[in-house]
């Protein structure tokens, strides 16, 4: 979130366009009907909503077995990880592309420090949350960061997974030139860890995955939506936090669900509009990326999440 962007004059939304914790408990309870196996908080950040763990206990409760998780900037982890847990949340994927404070700040835009990550991480682990590392690389920015953050998350024993730098949004100056592909990096890591294939483990997994030959017990991830586009199998759909359901990461705009629901349809009707959204889905934007004019317009991460 780019201080440049996201400064002290910025409109925020007003606290009734979002949508409260019952109604996306709501929302949620109707996707797990429809099958649906595993939930995600993201942002944004997450850890900023006040009383988010009351969201994560909400979420729990909804009958069925299900996978509970959440990204965030780790920044606010150390002081929720054991709220988090209690309430009922699996795991979390932390984002980290630097060990270096002054490599991350550049990253992250705001100056944030890699360090406050660092305590996060291991407050989540003492509290007995499973843990993930994301890692977006950068040509000319972070590449340098490659192997420290293999070796942090290897000590820590935690999965990390590589993600292509991705022309999310309008506000990143995304250029096809500052990508470096996963099998680059994968090839970088060879040089001093013999690295062994892994198979999917379900589908929809978006991340290619490469276990240790000397830690067999854990793995890599790399996630190519540049280099190697997956739009046919994906199976995600994404709720925004003021009522927007959108069924790709790169949609130009979402299907409003919020005024339906607060305008006092019967549930089989918001059921139905969740059905009919989900069914007519034929997002590719990262299949056609190299076929499309510039400047389509494409909602911020900060806004969609990842």
């Amino acid at each position: 979130m780019p201080a440049e962007v996201f400064g002290a004059n910025y409109d925020f939304l007003p606290k009734p366009e979002i949508l409260t914790f019952e109604e996306v408990t709501t929302l949620a309870t109707m996707f797990a009907e429809y099958g649906v196996d595993k939930l995600r908080l993201t942002g944004g950040e997450p850890l900023l909503r006040r009383g988010i763990e009351d969201l994560v206990a909400m979420l729990d409760a909804i009958p069925g077995e299900r996978d509970l998780a959440m990204t965030t900037n780790g920044t606010l982890l150390k002081r929720y990880s054991q709220k988090l847990k209690d309430a009922g949340l699996d795991r979390v994927t932390v984002s980290l592309d630097a060990m270096d404070d002054g490599v991350f700040g550049q990253m992250n835009g705001v100056g944030a420090s890699s360090k406050k990550v660092v305590e996060g991480i291991d407050a989540a682990l003492e509290a007995g949350l499973g843990v993930k590392i994301n890692s977006v690389m950068q040509k000319g920015v972070n590449e340098g960061e490659l192997m420290a953050l293999v070796d942090f998350a290897r000590d820590r024993g935690v999965p990390l997974r590589f993600i292509e730098f991705m022309d999310t949004g309008n506000t990143n100056q995304w250029k096809l030139d500052e990508v470096i592909p996963s099998e680059t990096l994968r090839e970088m890591i060879s040089q001093k860890y013999e690295l062994e294939p892994m198979a999917s483990s379900r589908p929809g997994e978006t991340a290619r995955r490469f276990r240790f030959a000397d830690q067999r017990d854990l793995h890599l991830g790399f996630i190519s939506s540049v280099t190697q586009p997956f739009c046919q199998g994906c199976n995600r759909a994404r709720l925004s936090a003021d009522g927007q359901i959108f069924t790709c990461l790169f949609a130009p705009k979402g299907h409003d669900i919020k005024t339906l629901l607060r305008s006092g349809a019967s549930a089989e009707e918001v059921r139905a509009m969740v059905a009919s959204i989900w069914a007519s889905r034929d997002d590719r934007y990262s299949e056609l990326r190299s076929s499309m004019k510039p400047g389509v317009q494409k909602p911020e991460m900060s806004y969609i999440g990842g």
